[in-house]
This record gives C-alpha cells, structure tokens and sequence, in this order.
C-alpha cells in the first residue's frame, strides 16, 4: 500500500523496520512477526535502513523494557486502561492483551489511517487520529473508561521531537487529568540533539525531514522538578540490555561519561493523586 508519510510521522517506519528485521533473527529479543508483515505491505525504500545497526538493536531493545514495563503493570492491574502516545504501527497492545485491558492508541490521523489498513477496533482497542497537543483526545478517554482507575501512559519514540516547552506542558496537562496513572517515556540525551541538530543526522542518515528538539541527562531529578505530584519511579539505560548485540559500543558503554551522553533510557514515574 502506499504511504503519504512526512516529517515526523515518517520516523515511525524506522522501528517498523527495526522490529520486522529482528523477528527474522533466529534468536530474536523480541519476535514481531505483525511487524514484518507490515513492512512488506507498504511502499517504502526500508533499503536506506539496512546499515543503521545501532538504531535496530536500540529499537528493539527499548521494545523489550517497554513490553516487559507494560507486563508487569497489566499483571498488577489486570483491567487496565493502556494509553499508548505517537503509536505510530506499534503491535504492543496485540502482543500483550489479557482479554481484560482497555486499550487506546494515539496519532496523527495519517499513522492511523494506515494503522486501519492493518487492525480492527474492538471494544476494547481504539484509535484515536488527534495530535497529542489537542487535548480533546483527554476528554474523549475520560468519558469512555468511566469507572477504570488504573492508568498506564506510553510515549515512545517522540517526545525528543518536541521542545522542552512542549514536553512540559504535555506531562502536567498529563499529571492534571490522569490522577494517580504512571507514565512510561521515551528520553534521549542532550549531547545526542545536540549533535542530531548540528550535523541533521536524522535527514542524513535515514533520509527522512525530523530533528531531534528535547533530551535530558537524567530521568529522575528533571521529571520530579516539572510538577509536586509526579513520583519518580526506575528508569532503564539501553546500553544495560543484550550487550553481545551493541558490537564495539558495549565496552565504551562501560564508561559513565559515554554512556550518559550517548545513550537512550525509558523513564518511568507516576502522577500523586490529589
């Protein structure tokens, strides 16, 4: 089928990629047969990905913490509400439903009309085609779960695309209407926008109009400072999972500087209720 894919929206069919290559692995982190089917649906030069390693293994790994993040809170909370922001062609809610969970994924109304081509709504799994900055989209999850209190919150692969003003406002809005809820984010460095900006990486690398706008050293300290009744909970480096896989990066990750300034983690925290 073809796409109509631009900008930001675009980037979302790297970790299609990333995830349709790793199911073929005979040995995979993470088996995302959907993914692969995907992929060979859509009309796309994925050839322009074929060398960008790094950013496979970080994409499946950062798959994996997510999963097995979103698991255990499925396990402690069996009905659910998963929210899951910038879905992009995400399989996650496939993969790991319960038969209870109530599940909403969120995009652009392009990701969505494509994800329409490839899933079907049910009472329980919804999309929805908002930009995450209309906060209608809110309003709409509030009335529909009603009486369901426990919240999971998902953003991967696209809060770095926002400014740091954005992202702020986004969480507190966030923590304002999902009292109590955890949330589950994507982060990358400073030194890696930097970097992205100064030499436009992201346009040269995969061929695609993005840049990186937002990233942080630590998750804990910055994502405490934003509101009184966000809780920082764990966060998880990427360079601390399957290291056989990094190649030459797994011994430089062994030095705190590198690996600060390098590499992406998944920060998790939660909203105090009132």
């Amino acid at each position: 089928m073809k796409q109509n894919l631009k900008g930001i929206s675009e980037t979302l069919l790297i970790p299609l990629w990333a995830r349709a290559v790793e199911a073929k692995y005979p040995d995979p982190i993470i088996k995302d047969v959907k993914a692969a089917e995907i992929m060979e649906e859509i009309e796309y030069d994925f050839a322009r990905f074929d060398k960008e390693w790094p950013t496979q293994i970080s994409v499946v790994v950062r798959t994996e913490i997510l999963d097995n993040a979103t698991k255990a809170f499925i396990n402690n909370h069996p009905d659910a509400v998963i929210i899951n922001i910038g879905c992009g062609l995400d399989t996650r809610f496939f993969r790991l439903d319960n038969g209870q969970i109530q599940w909403y994924d969120l995009d652009l109304p392009e990701p969505i009309k494509i994800r329409r081509k490839f899933f079907d709504e049910t009472d329980r799994y919804k999309m929805i085609a908002k930009s995450v900055f209309d906060y209608s989209w809110i309003d709409d999850i509030i009335d529909d779960v009603k009486d369901r209190k426990s919240i999971l919150i998902i953003a991967e692969g696209i809060l770095m695309y926002f400014t740091e003003k954005e992202v702020k406002n986004l969480i507190n809005k966030l923590a304002t209407s999902f009292h109590g809820a955890e949330m589950l984010i994507e982060t990358t460095s400073p030194a890696l926008v930097k970097q992205s900006q100064k030499q436009d990486l992201i346009k040269n690398q995969y061929q695609i109009d993005a840049k990186l706008s937002w990233g942080i050293k630590r998750g804990g300290k910055w994502i405490e400072k934003l509101n009184n009744r966000i809780k920082f909970i764990a966060e998880w480096h990427y360079f601390d999972y399957h290291r056989d896989r990094w190649k030459t990066i797994r011994w430089m990750a062994l030095i705190p500087p590198f690996k600060n300034r390098f590499g992406n983690r998944i920060v998790h925290f939660s909203f105090i209720p009132l």
